[in-house]
């Protein structure tokens, strides 16, 4: 097996992991007894959390080998999974969401994502790394829908064969801690070729690509404090409240809304070589935040889920665009340090977001949160167009 397919299964199988415990988070909480405010504080705490340790193995871990650091956040991700399933009090779990892994939201803003990115752009270069990181994204995504199916076991456990609700869904985490052995396993059989040549790690982090890095984290920044306001937990918890849905009619919902996004991000290259990346990423990423907003106003469950469906089927299509941008306007020794500062914003910026949202709607079911979240993340797309649509690459033929 290549790197790249190594790469590609370890992808896999953490987004099955953070697929299950992103819906089953608010439910797991809500049945611990917390209050949509202490729900939206934890998922800070994790934002927060994930955001800082990115950071610091992106700028810092270029100076260790890929694998090590790979192998040490397994390590991390493990301790999270059973942190969760031994805690019921607010302080322990808050302790464990802001020093672990855990990824509350239905894309990738842990600390594996900058020296996996790093290590899969090592693997191919030119036109070919959009595709390359199109499967990265449509693996993630489609273990992520498949992990969003998972959450109805617990549901199924204790109707059918009578396992106490609280029990089963403690159960999701060890299910995360057992998925972080398993990718160590398939870390420690990634090749020597992967690492950064020992002379490229005395520089600075970013001693070349510093200020065209540092306007896109600016931007980034912005969708990711609109994303904040959506992420999947939150997203379920206005479900919940808005329509009343269930845990299986949820978990449903979000299973086709992985898959519509999953495989929407293949057909991501094929637009990005007839219109470039920076404007595939816009063309397909504006469409998606006003559906955002319409969903928002639905009055009926099936319109409002409709709109989330439609919102899915384009939303990650300028996941790829991003990803493979950022990799190649940047020197290969800075990959790991671009990736991680520009996707710690994920996590930075967005990390007060889910307090404000668990606070509104603690007040009311209305969907504000989703206008928000929407209304700012348009405005990132309409930004980033005009700052970048001319920006060329280190590469021929990427755009």
């Amino acid at each position: 097996m290549t790197d790249a397919r190594k790469l590609l299964l370890t992808r896999a199988i953490r987004g099955l992991a953070d697929g299950v415990v992103s819906i089953a988070l608010a439910s797991y909480l809500t049945h611990l007894g917390f209050s949509a405010l202490e729900v939206g504080a934890i998922v800070t705490g994790t934002l927060l959390g994930s955001a800082a340790v990115t950071l610091t193995v992106g700028l810092l871990g270029y100076r260790l080998s890929r694998r090590r650091v790979l192998l040490g956040a397994s390590v991390l991700m493990a301790l999270t999974g059973l942190g969760f399933a031994g805690f019921s009090d607010f302080w322990p779990l808050m302790i464990v969401a802001v020093a672990g892994t855990l990824n509350p939201s239905s894309g990738d803003v842990s600390v594996f994502l900058p020296t996996e990115q790093a290590a899969l752009a090592h693997t191919v270069g030119g036109p070919a790394r959009t595709m390359t990181f199109a499967w990265y994204s449509l693996v993630g995504s489609l273990a992520g829908a498949a992990g969003a199916l998972l959450t109805g076991v617990p549901a199924l456990a204790a109707s059918q064969w009578g396992v106490p609700l609280l029990r089963a869904e403690r159960g999701v985490f060890v299910l995360y801690a057992a998925c972080a052995v398993l990718a160590a396993v398939v870390y420690t059989r990634l090749s020597p070729a992967l690492e950064v040549h020992p002379d490229k790690r005395a520089g600075a982090p970013l001693a070349q690509s510093r200020a065209i890095v540092i306007r896109l984290a600016a931007l980034f920044s912005v969708d990711s404090f609109g994303g904040g306001f959506v992420v999947q937990s939150l997203l379920v918890l206005w479900l919940h409240k808005r329509f009343a849905l269930d845990g299986a009619t949820i978990a449903a919902v979000f299973f086709a809304a992985g898959t519509l996004a999953a495989f929407s991000q293949v057909l991501s290259p094929r637009v990005a070589a007839r219109i470039g990346l920076v404007r595939t990423m816009v063309y397909t990423h504006l469409p998606a935040n006003l559906l955002l907003v319409l969903a928002a106003l639905m009055p009926t469950a099936p319109l409002a889920i409709t709109c989330l469906l439609l919102r899915m089927a384009v939303s990650q299509m300028d996941v790829p665009a991003r990803q493979a941008f950022v990799m190649a306007i940047v020197p290969p020794e800075e990959r790991a340090a671009a990736a991680s500062v520009t996707n710690v914003p994920r996590s930075l910026a967005a990390g007060l977001a889910p307090l404000i949202a668990g606070a509104l709607l603690e007040r009311t079911s209305f969907g504000w949160p989703l206008i928000i979240g929407g209304a700012l993340k348009a405005a990132y797309d309409i930004a980033l167009l005009v700052q970048f649509r001319a920006v060329a690459t280190r590469e021929d033929g990427v755009r």
